[in-house]
Order: structure tokens, then C-alpha cells, then sequence
């Protein structure tokens, strides 16, 4: 089944780019169709003006492999280990600084990414409000890791297993919602969420055969929108 998706902009271009980094892929990837535009009115004129663009995944196996080889580059052994040392000297007296309860960590890797795993009685003010906290953490750690580091490194950190919590919480959200816009036949636009939430919500309903999904506005403030199909 073909990924169909929306986005919006000020003009075709915008709307072109922000589906294409949205969607990871470039125009090769897709097949744009500019949707028409309603007559405006006189009274609307002074309103901003808005183009909505629809793509269509080429191929979707060949185009997710293409993703996936841009994203994910094997880490040599010197950089895990170097990243590996940064980031524990790091967490050992930040974690003592930040709580007088014990917590504990852990770092791996599969060959493309540092994962760190931190445990805990109470680690609910480092998740944050919906992994808020917990996402600007993560982007300190990455930067913490690639100190004195030629080679880029990614890190993931989950807390207290929030990661697979929030996923299953967003894929339940993504069908309740399909649901309700099949059943009222109107659009409905969830608040707005980070790129690796809206990613979740986009691939849960990529094959539902009856909504679409698109992301509009600008970061931090983008937004998924569930609409029926046409």
C-alpha cells in the first residue's frame, strides 16, 4: 500500500521541504501532487496564504533502505570506547549532583549508536512532562559523547523504560483517533510532539486504508494531522 502524506507551507517549496525532512527522503523518493487551492475571498485576503502538497512514497521498502543506510553508519571501535568514557565520566558525578537517591546507568552499543539506560526509584523530574527533560538530556549526552571525536555519534537514552511506555501510549492515541475521525469525517490535529513521537504516530496509520497523516507548523511547535482519505 502506497504511504500518502500532506504538508503545508507559505508556498509549494516550503510545503515540498517540510514533507521531505519530515519524511527523511528526497524528491527522487516521492511523487508530489500540488493540491488545488480554494478561491479565497475577498474577506480572506489579508489571511495567510497556505499550500498543501500531497507525496506518495515511490517505494516504500526501497526508500526506508535508503533511510536507513543515510542514518546509520557503523561506529568504529576507538569512537564507542572514547564516546563510552565521555559519557560515563559525565553521568558519575552528574547523577550524584542531581539526586540523593541511587541511580544507576548503563551504556552499550550496536555498532551504530550509544545507548544509555538509567535506573531508579524516582526518576520522574529527569523524564520530565511527556520526555521533555528526558529529550534535552539525550541531546547533552550526544554532545557530551562526541567530544575530541571525529566521527559523529548518536545517542539514544531511555529512563525507567519511558521510551516503550510513551510508544505503546502514542500508537493507542493514533488508532483512538483514526477512529474518531473515520466515525465524525472531520480532521483532527494532535498537539504538537517531537519528530520521534510524530514519527510513531505516521508509521502506525501508514497502512490504515481509510486516514492519512501530515505533519505541519515549525519546530518545536509541528503537529500530526489525521484526515480522511479521499
Amino acid at each position: 500500500m502506497e504511504e500518502i502524506h500532506l504538508y503545508e507551507g507559505k508556498t509549494s517549496t516550503e510545503a515540498i521541504q517540510n514533507g521531505l525532512k519530515d519524511l527523511g527522503l528526497k524528491k527522487d523518493d516521492v511523487e508530489i501532487t500540488i493540491l488545488k487551492e480554494e478561491k479565497r475571498s475577498f474577506f480572506s485576503i489579508l489571511e495567510p496564504r497556505i499550500v498543501k502538497v500531497e507525496m506518495k512514497i515511490k517505494d516504500t521498502k526501497k526508500s526506508n533502505e535508503k533511510k536507513i543506510i543515510k542514518e546509520k553508519k557503523e561506529l568504529s571501535k576507538e569512537a564507542i570506547l572514547m564516546a563510552t568514557n565521555n559519557i560515563q565520566k559525565f553521568l558519575d558525578k552528574f547523577l550524584k549532583q542531581v539526586s540523593s537517591e541511587e541511580l544507576n546507568y548503563s551504556i552499550s552499543d550496536d555498532k551504530y549508536y550509544i545507548n544509555v539506560t538509567i535506573e531508579g526509584n524516582n526518576t520522574n523530574f529527569l523524564i520530565g512532562y511527556r520526555g521533555e527533560n528526558l529529550n534535552a538530556l539525550q541531546t547533552l549526552l550526544s554532545s557530551i559523547a562526541n567530544k575530541e571525536i571525529e566521527e559523529k555519534v548518536r545517542v539514544i537514552l531511555n529512563i525507567s523504560g519511558y521510551r516503550e511506555k510513551r510508544k505503546k501510549i502514542l500508537e493507542e492515541l493514533a488508532e483512538k483517533v483514526a477512529k474518531t475521525v473515520v466515525k465524525t469525517k472531520k480532521k483532527i490535529v494532535l498537539e504538537p510532539m517531537s519528530a520521534y513521537e510524530r514519527k510513531i504516530i505516521h508509521s502506525k496509520l501508514q497502512n490504515n486504508s481509510k486516514v492519512i497523516t501530515e505533519s505541519i507548523g515549525e519546530e518545536p511547535n509541528r503537529k500530526v494531522v489525521i484526515s480522511l482519505k479521499k
